[in-house]
């Protein structure tokens, strides 16, 4: 089984690299590796770099060149796997039982969230608060302070 790391971590994740704790790609994997296991495949999802990217366009000026270093060495780092037609039906399926239990989530997280089911993989997320309301999803906490 592989984990698909939520946007929530690589947000821990660029904190610390702005911060200078966590300044080069192999500092941030084994900080990562250690919470989600060295042995383990990790990816994103397109929809978590599209979020990321969106980061980078509304940066400050100031911080633009920094935060799109980062966004595009986790990219590199941890290839985004596609939304594809399996996911897009998990996802109307989740998000379907979702809205009739009254318990919707941000659509967003949704989509990650299939995309992860369609692949057999689990979520490393901080927002365990969202992603525990899918029945069928593997939910692991990832945290970085």
């Amino acid at each position: 089984m592989g984990t698909l790391i939520d946007t929530s971590v690589f947000i821990d994740l660029e904190r610390a690299y702005t911060r200078g704790g966590a300044s080069t790609l192999d500092k941030i994997a084994n900080e990562l590796g250690a919470q989600v296991g060295f042995d383990e495949d990790v990816a994103m999802s397109a929809v978590t770099a599209s979020e990321l990217l969106h980061g980078v366009h509304r940066a400050k000026p100031e911080l633009r060149s920094r935060r799109e270093a980062f966004v595009e060495m986790a990219i590199a780092a941890f290839p985004p796997q596609p939304f594809d037609l399996l996911a897009a039906r998990i996802h109307a399926g989740v998000w379907a039982d979702l809205t009739n239990r009254g318990q919707e989530i941000g659509a967003h997280d949704v989509l990650i969230a299939a995309t992860a089911m369609s692949i057999g993989w689990r979520i490393a997320t901080a927002n365990t608060r969202h992603f525990d309301r899918i029945p069928g999803l593997d939910v692991r906490e990832v945290r970085f302070t």
